[in-house]
């Protein structure tokens, strides 16, 4: 079966403040991202292909905190991360703090297919990249109006996200492809205000990011610090392939339980080795969607819907 699932971020507007056009707004985002990912798969593209193909979408999208639309730094910059992993052969490639590369994930899948390194970071990636010949930008392309007015209340202490996203976005996508591999992707730009060259779980592979044919691909969204603590997306793997859980058992035992105790506010999207889907997600909502060759297609934010 061919299944693609992406995810926009965890912690949404709270629903009584998310405005009908907003709402359309994003869900058209995530669809488009879905559908970009599926046709890929329907073409005989790979897993990877086929997740490259979704983040693109989506770090191209002002509405997500990844790409242009990523939030800013204390600085008032932009620094960007991500991760891409492939079932079949664990391959991984992944960068952080970079600056001016348009689409991170391709630089991370860059990294996993044309270097012997897995994790590249600032002005080497920048470099990587250039040889590469990847497609890099000024960093003031990155930045949105609200991304700035943002980082202005929280400069001045002021953490209420008012008319806006929370600071978990993060976006992924997980997919199986026609030959039964399977591949996550995940790309974000951290959490806004941040110092210090601080990198959260999206290009951790094992934390934000993780693939195995054996058993399933997760990709994560939420606060970094805990997913980076608790191994979020490997636990889940690790579950299913020693303790024998199912994937939905997996990922609830981690989402649901572990990381909830912990205070870890998020969530996760995986797909398993026969192409079953599972979203699992501590916050109110997350945006999200999923495709499947059996006709399964949605998009969601909140719990029901």
């Amino acid at each position: 079966m061919l299944t693609i699932a992406i995810h926009g971020g965890a912690g949404t507007l709270p629903r009584a403040e998310m405005t009908p056009s907003q709402e359309a707004a994003y869900r058209a985002g995530l669809g488009a991202a879905l559908d970009a990912g599926f046709e890929v798969l329907e073409r005989g593209g790979s897993s990877v292909d086929a997740v490259t193909a979704a983040v693109r979408i989506l770090e191209d999208d002002p509405l997500f905190n990844a790409g242009r639309g990523a939030v800013l730094t204390h600085e008032g910059t932009v620094e960007l991360d991500a991760s891409v992993m492939e079932g079949r052969n664990l391959a991984a490639g992944a960068i952080a703090g970079v600056s001016h590369v348009r689409h991170p994930v391709e630089l991370a899948r860059a990294v996993m297919e044309h270097s012997p390194h897995v994790l590249l970071i600032g002005a080497g990636a920048e470099e990587f990249a250039h040889a590469r010949g990847l497609e890099t930008v000024p960093n003031d392309w990155f930045k949105t109006e609200v991304r700035k007015a943002q980082l202005r209340r929280v400069l001045v202490g002021d953490t209420r996200p008012a008319n806006e996203l929370s600071a978990l976005g993060t976006v992924g996508a997980v997919a199986r492809d026609g030959a039964g591999n399977l591949a996550a992707a995940t790309s974000t730009g951290g959490m806004t205000g941040k110092r210090y060259g601080r990198v959260g779980d999206s290009p951790i592979i094992g934390a934000g990011t993780y693939a195995d044919n054996r058993c399933c691909a997760v990709s994560a969204t939420g606060h970094g610090e805990y997913f980076i603590r608790t191994a979020v997306a490997h636990d889940i793997y690790a579950r299913m392939a020693y303790g024998g859980a199912t994937l939905q058992a997996a990922a609830d035992a981690v989402v649901m339980d572990r990381l909830a105790k912990m205070g870890g506010e998020g969530g996760i999207i995986a797909v398993g080795a026969r192409g079953e889907v599972v979203m699992s997600f501590n916050s109110e909502g997350m945006f999200r969607g999923s495709r499947t060759s059996e006709g399964r297609r949605e998009v969601a934010i909140y719990r029901d819907h």
